[in-house]
């Protein structure tokens, strides 16, 4: 089987992982809190790693959740917006664009942000839409890599056009977390979520978020953290993580960043563009195949293409029972890029890569796509 769908879950994942989650179940838990001194640790070492792959020093304040869904209604809930407006991509996920058109009690409006048709954004752009809004704007959602497109956003110069106009940037590193390299301290980056089981091969049902500080988030949720069970106001940040932690996602996150950080995300992010690099040149040699929105230079290991006269579906549909290669088709959970992109109706077909995909991954597709539209 050929596994091309790296951007909605990675595999397979590394062996580091696998044994990591394997133990954390495997271990009886004990001692003074709900699990293991080693289970407690283990909490705070993944903490201090995802700080060194995220680049903030702050590393305390990283917070789990159950992905980064939860991770984002945790910063939509937990935010003061002083019911202020808010500004989304259009390149964003349905975890952001649906928290941000349905919190109306906590949001007077929810402001699209444009991409142009290869679904980057201005910062240009941006910053008419905060001058517009005269200082209204509380924060601005940008996906720092599409999901649909890999396109890589500018978010440095986009911070900076927020806090020229006092307002937050968040960022979403699901997709681009452990394939690009990321410094949020000196980038600006105000708050952000991150997704465990993508390009940092831990499993499902682990992620969270990050916020600077100075910014306050009230918990949407309360409930026993396992010590001070006398205290019913909390004190200090772990009130976000309430409930029995998740032990075995959080062994499996550390195992995944500490293979990413010893492998080199330059290393990884190399290995993958030559990947892509090959997928687009070969792709687009092929008749009848139309590549969405080619990327430039700062792209992620994500791209999207129709065939003419084929539907999405019918296409992945051919490679998986055809062939064993897997892909993902539709909209991809980020409906509004696909205005941008013209491909609303019927979505796209989108191949993703991992640095466990191989050149002869790639030449199995650019086989298999031969034969598919050999008669067009």
């Amino acid at each position: 089987m050929v596994y091309l769908n790296q951007a909605a879950t990675t595999f397979p994942k590394p062996k580091q992982v696998l044994d990591a989650v394997s133990d954390a179940i495997a271990n009886q838990p004990q001692g003074q809190f709900r699990s293991s001194s080693a289970s407690e640790d283990i909490f705070d070492i993944c903490r201090k790693n995802l700080g060194k792959l995220f680049g903030v020093k702050q590393y305390q304040n990283i917070v789990f959740t159950a992905g980064a869904t939860a991770a984002a209604n945790a910063l939509f809930y937990g935010l003061d917006f002083e019911t202020g407006k808010v500004v989304v991509s259009q390149t964003e996920h349905n975890s952001i664009l649906r928290p941000a058109m349905n919190l109306t009690e906590k949001i007077s409006e929810g402001i699209i942000l444009p991409c142009d048709e290869k679904g980057y954004l201005e910062p240009d752009t941006l910053e008419s839409i905060l001058e517009e809004n005269d200082n209204q704007i509380r924060a601005v959602f940008i996906n720092h890599c599409s999901n649909v497109t890999g396109a890589i956003q500018p978010i440095e110069k986009l911070a900076q056009v927020c806090h020229k106009h006092l307002a937050m940037i968040i960022a979403d590193f699901s997709q681009s977390a452990g394939c690009i390299p990321i410094d949020a301290d000196s980038w600006g980056i105000d708050a952000f979520i991150f997704a465990g089981h993508k390009g940092l091969y831990g499993i499902q049902g682990i992620g969270g978020y990050y916020i600077r500080p100075e910014y306050s988030v009230k918990p949407f949720m309360y409930g026993g953290t396992g010590r001070d069970s006398k205290i019913i106001r909390y004190e200090n940040n772990f009130e976000y993580e309430v409930g029995t932690g998740n032990g075995p996602g959080v062994a499996g996150l550390n195992a995944g960043v500490r293979f990413i950080l010893d492998t080199g995300v330059e290393n990884i992010r190399f290995h993958e563009q030559q990947l892509m690099d090959t997928l687009y040149k070969r792709l687009a040699d092929m008749k009848g195949i139309n590549l969405i929105a080619i990327p430039k230079e700062k792209r992620g290991p994500v791209l999207s293409f129709t065939v003419e006269g084929i539907n999405p579906s019918d296409v992945a549909y051919i490679l998986q029972n055809g062939y064993e290669i897997t892909v993902r088709t539709g909209l991809h959970c980020a409906p509004l890029i696909h205005e941008a992109l013209h491909t609303k109706d019927k979505g796209t077909i989108r191949v993703s890569v991992s640095y466990f995909n191989t050149k002869e991954d790639v030449d199995a597709l650019i086989a298999a796509m031969t034969d598919i539209t050999a008669g067009l």
